[in-house]
């Protein structure tokens, strides 16, 4: 850990994140609690959120690690079908209409074993254990 809070943590290669595919999640700790961010592709540009809808404080993922509708273009939560834009977290359909993603910061980064995605950790938002992938 740094003066500034955790280190930032490796999520996977730049190349397992595909635009519209599966993410991936890692383990977290939000407030006192137990939680999952995750992480995906849209654009091309590699996005993190915490996995939790803005409607009720449930998760997401339809099957572990599947965020994105059938289109590729939308974040779906599996439990009340609320919509989400993949670039911004703002809900755009379904029960919580205006509502958000907590987003987590994202950085895409050359490193000696190639591309690769990392968290950088801030706030009440933190790894429970760095490198706890959860795919």
């Amino acid at each position: 850990m740094s003066a500034d809070g955790p280190e930032v943590v490796r999520v996977c290669a730049a190349a397992e994140l595909v635009d519209g595919g599966a993410g991936r999640r890692l383990a977290a700790r939000y407030g006192d609690g137990d939680a999952v961010v995750f992480f995906v592709r849209y654009g091309g540009e590699p996005y993190g959120y915490l996995n939790r809808c803005a409607h009720v404080p449930m998760e997401l993922d339809w099957v572990e690690g599947q965020f994105f509708d059938a289109s590729g273009l939308y974040l779906v939560c599996a439990t009340h079908g609320a919509t989400y834009e993949p670039d911004t977290g703002r809900c755009v359909g379904g029960p919580c209409r205006g509502g958000r993603l907590r987003p987590v910061r994202v950085e895409e980064r050359d490193t000696p074993e190639g591309r690769a995605v990392f968290w950088l950790p801030a706030g009440d938002l933190r790894p429970l254990v760095p490198g706890s992938d959860l795919h």
